[in-house]
């Protein structure tokens, strides 16, 4: 508030000795020396004997100053000086009238003892702004009507900033972060108006905010599907932070369409990225009723995998291990049960899963084609909630757990599958004793300390078990927690503290009836520490960055004979260490309404340790264990080898009109880790393998130019993009390459280049009675292997497809709601059969015969397409009930395709014959029980 006294100043006539003799009155007693000591009193008593002593009496409310902690004492100090300490780290200022000795406390504001230069020359009535006495320039004090204050719907006024008369200025900062009251999560999207101006502000994924106000008296106002619209007045004295505790709207609807961010793929700079809701796999047909979100993304334009039934994704061209797959911060190394049939994330915990196939934002790195951030859902912190389902092969139960009242909450899932009775009931007597079982089970604890802080931790464990012949038990298992705090440091600077550990092994229990019973086991663990820091420097900038730091420890694999009887020789391959860590920078900046920017870039760094053993191999000569020129031996936490270098975020966008625009983007990555396989597709067997001394890290390059457009006020999204990758020191494995368990298995692989390229079409209708979207992806993935001789040559050193290249995929989602209560979706698939080797012809030598395979990928297996069919069954919505009730009904593969998952060949007579094996060849029926309370 500011006030205005009768001012003194009519009374100093310029060059009187009246006025010389006042002054210097009013400087006497401002003077006035006082010893008080403040250490040992409250606050209350600290002013009652500073009135006493000083002879002034002072005006304020007791609960201005109940919480001032005064702990300094004051010797021969003037009353001008003690206030200034005691005041400077609060929001009261002060202003003293010798004339009657009084000292009036003030919130946030400034008396004046002048009006301003010009001030009656100016029409406004309503508050721009304050001014120092006399200057010409600076905006005039702040005036508003008491009367106008506050009505019965708006929140209570609000004052930010303390008054400065050396920092008066047009417009403040204000920022702040949007929370849900209910369950205290952070909300995205929000729109922060300032009423009657075109000044607008939207907060970002963690709920924050930063906008500039005019100087003094103004009203905002928010809003955001879902969210109850706010008004508020608010004061701005100086920059300043407001938190928004805001309420959900329960109003009913007919129909409700959440769409706070539905223009986000026009206006934001960032391309390539997709976003899922774990919702959003609820209704789409997939196999045995499971839900699956990483199946849904492979509905999306160039992501795709090798085959059905096979784990791992590949985007754009890359291999499954160039994808950086994180469950709230943490690397999910397999996240996939039973050989990628099934998702390894409980839909009923899931929230979402952001995807980038390009310029990933700049915190994240060490992959070359994609990264999937999947986070798990803050639990409900009013009342325990739950969901579940119960299928033809897994159970499934979900529970959110309040554990203190709007602050902290704890979600707890649990998933386990009883697939054994499938494989037993099967008429093929092979597979008569045959497992097949997995579970998965995830804790998420989220706590809200207050709007500035914030605390969560995951932990996560999943296992399987399967055996498809009676001699061999495979198993392998995740393991993984992360603990992450966002925190507030400033009104303008956010920081987000992560910490996490990642754990994947498989094993092999291999019995028969002979003396070769042995245990294999491999192992990967990392662990991650990473700081990220947000400032948002103006409506023009906002600075990402900060720092992070991993490593890596490799059990390559070791076999033990199992039993006494064995005559497995045993083998220990040696542990692999290695540090990875980042510097990172990006900057948001505005440069028009038109167009975005952000850039970024990152410095990477690796290094891998002892304690190891490397071999070094003669120059001029092909890499084999006959050409070892020495081994080196490396103590523990000896640098071995180090790599690195710059990385690049850069993408652009410009908006042509503002539901249309154009993005740009270009990026480039280093890869220090590496799957070693010689399958067709990837294999839970499969094992990761460290840059070392031989094996360098892998180099990716993309750019990304694209078109977006809305139509009908966002019900319809249209893009279109195109994309070239090039990728340096790729691997893979020479032919007959014998990797697992291969203590010189760098002379088993090659590295060489890689180049994939496309164009990605996208056509996505987000609400009515029938939506749902269709894409196409026409794609090239393409290596080439070509070294000094010809074992290290794939090829002939040319150009091959890729074991994933498929040319044309489309994919087709639609989702048609007859009623309120009944729904039918579809989901039809169509890709180019991907690349195969085939036998071309046999020789014999020595009585034996041998097979002469073509180049490699030089052929085709039959294109795939499929289409699966589901109708979906709401219960009634009543709202008092025990338990709300969802049944799917879904036909996979309703056309009965029997689809190729492999081609192989075997030889019978001295005859060479094709066979293909299928993994759904005939329709599967499934109905699916799922219940919400």
């Amino acid at each position: 508030m500011t006030f205005f006294l009768k001012p003194f100043s009519f009374l100093v006539k310029k060059g009187s000795l009246f006025a010389l003799f006042l002054v210097a009155q009013l400087t006497f007693s401002q003077n006035a020396p006082i010893t008080i000591l403040g250490d040992s009193k409250t606050s209350a008593d600290f002013f009652t004997e500073l009135e006493e002593k000083s002879g002034y009496s002072f005006f304020y409310l007791d609960d201005w100053i109940e919480n001032i902690e005064i702990e300094q004492n004051f010797q021969e100090a003037t009353i001008t000086e003690i206030l200034d300490s005691v005041l400077s780290g609060t929001q009261l200022n002060f202003y003293v009238s010798e004339e009657e000795k009084r000292i009036f406390l003030l919130q946030n504001g400034i008396i004046y003892d002048d009006l301003p230069s010009g001030f009656f020359g100016r029409q406004d009535s309503i508050v721009q702004g304050q001014n120092t006495i006399g200057t010409q320039n600076a905006p005039p004090p702040a005036f508003f009507a008491e009367t106008n204050v506050q009505t019965t719907d708006r929140l209570p006024l609000v004052r930010i900033g303390k008054a400065d008369r050396q920092d008066l200025r047009e417009s403040y900062s204000l920022s702040g972060k949007a929370i849900n009251a209910r369950t205290g999560e952070p909300i995205p999207d929000l729109a922060i108006r300032i009423k009657g101006r075109g000044t607008m502000a939207i907060t970002d994924e963690q709920g924050n905010y930063n906008m500039e106000l005019p100087a003094g008296y103004n009203v905002i106002t928010t809003s955001a599907m879902g969210i109850k619209d706010l008004e508020r007045e608010v004061i701005m004295y100086n920059d300043g932070s407001l938190n928004l505790d805001l309420g959900e709207s329960l109003e009913q609807l007919d129909e409700v369409v959440v769409e706070a961010d539905a223009v986000s793929n026009v206006e934001e700079a960032i391309t390539s990225s997709e976003e899922i809701e774990s919702e959003e796999s609820k209704n789409i047909p997939l196999v045995l009723g499971e839900r699956n979100i990483l199946e849904v993304a492979k509905a999306l334009p160039g992501i795709s995998s090798a085959g059905e039934g096979a784990s791992g994704l590949n985007v754009r061209g890359g291999k499954t291990d160039q994808n950086l797959v994180l469950l709230d911060d943490a690397v999910i190394y397999n996240p996939t049960h039973f050989f990628g049939i099934f998702q390894a994330l409980n839909p009923f915990t899931t929230e979402k899963v952001n995807i980038y196939k390009g310029a990933a934002p700049v915190e994240f790195g060490g992959r070359l084609s994609s990264v999937f951030d999947i986070e798990t859902k803050n639990g409900n912190v009013e009342k325990i909630s739950g969901e579940g389902s119960i299928g033809p092969v897994t159970g499934n139960l979900a529970l959110e757990i309040p554990l203190k009242k709007e602050a902290s909450s704890l979600v707890i899932g649990g998933r386990g599958a009883y697939a054994d009775w499938i494989l037993r009931s099967l008429d093929d007597e092979s597979l008569s004793n045959s497992e097949a079982s997995f579970f998965d089970g995830i804790v998420k604890y989220h706590h809200r300390f207050n709007e500035n802080s914030e605390v969560r931790g995951t932990a996560y464990y999943s296992k399987d078990n399967f055996s498809i012949t009676s001699d061999s038990l495979y198993n392998y298992s995740n393991r993984l927690f992360s603990v992450r705090w966002a925190h507030k440091l400033s009104e303008r600077t956010n920081g987000v503290l992560t910490a996490g550990n990642s754990d994947y092994n498989f094993g092999i229990d291999y019995e028969s009836e002979g003396n070769n019973d042995f245990e294999l086991d491999y192992a990967i663990n990392e662990s991650e520490l990473r700081y990220k820091l947000r400032t948002r420097l103006n409506e023009g900038h906002a600075l990402d960055y900060g720092l992070s730091a991993k490593y890596y420890s490799v059990n390559p694999g070791s076999i033990e004979p199992k039993g006494n009887d064995s005559n497995v020789a045993p083998v220990d391959i040696e542990d692999e260490q290695a540090l990875e860590g980042a510097l990172f920078l990006g900057d948001e900046f505005k440069v028009s309404d038109r167009l975005l920017l952000s850039l970024g870039a990152r410095y990477m760094f690796y290094a891998a340790m002892g304690k190891a053993t490397q071999n070094t191999y003669e120059e001029g000569a092909p890499r084999n264990e006959t050409t070892v020129q020495d081994t080196i031996s490396y103590g523990s936490g000896e640098f071995i080898k180090t790599y690195g270098g710059p990385e690049a975020r850069i993408s652009a966008r410009y908006l042509i009109t503002p539901d249309f625009s154009v993005k740009a983007s270009f990026n480039n990555a280093y890869q220090f880790i590496h799957t070693l396989s010689n399958n067709t597709t990837v294999s839970p067997i499969d094992t990761w393998k460290l840059s070392d001394l031989n094996i360098k890290p892998q180099k990716g390059y993309q750019a990304t130019l694209g078109f977006y457009k809305n139509f009908e006020e966002n019900m319809y999204e249209l893009s279109l993009e195109g994309y070239y990758k090039r990728m340096d020191d790729v691997l893979d494995f020479k032919t007959g390459a014998d990797l697992l368990l291969n203590e010189n298995v760098e002379t088993e692989v090659l590295q060489g280049k890689g180049k994939a390229y496309g164009v990605e079409f996208l056509l996505k209708k987000n609400r009515g009675d029938f939506n749902g979207w269709l894409s196409y992806t026409y794609s090239r993935s393409l290596y080439k292997f070509d070294g000094d001789y010809p074992e290290e040559q794939i090829n002939n050193g040319e150009f091959f497809p890729s074991n994933f290249d498929k040319p044309h995929d489309v994919s087709l989602i639609a989702n048609y709601r007859l009623t309120r209560r009944f729904s039918f979706s579809m989901n039809f698939v169509y890709q180019t059969g991907r690349p195969v080797t085939y036998p071309i012809g046999t020789y014999r030598f020595n009585n034996s015969d041998y097979v002469i395979f073509s180049d490699r990928n030089k052929y085709r297996i039959p294109d795939y397409y499929r289409l699966d069919l589901g109708i979906n069954i709401e219960g009634n919505h009543k709202k008092n009930k025990l338990a709300h009730s969802f049944i799917t009904i879904q036909v996979y593969n309703v056309l009965g395709r029997n689809n190729p998952y492999s081609v192989f060949f075997v030889t019978e007579d001295g005859e060479v014959k094709a066979l293909q094996s299928s993994i759904f060849g005939v329709p599967i029926p499934s109905i699916t029980y799922n219940f919400k309370f």
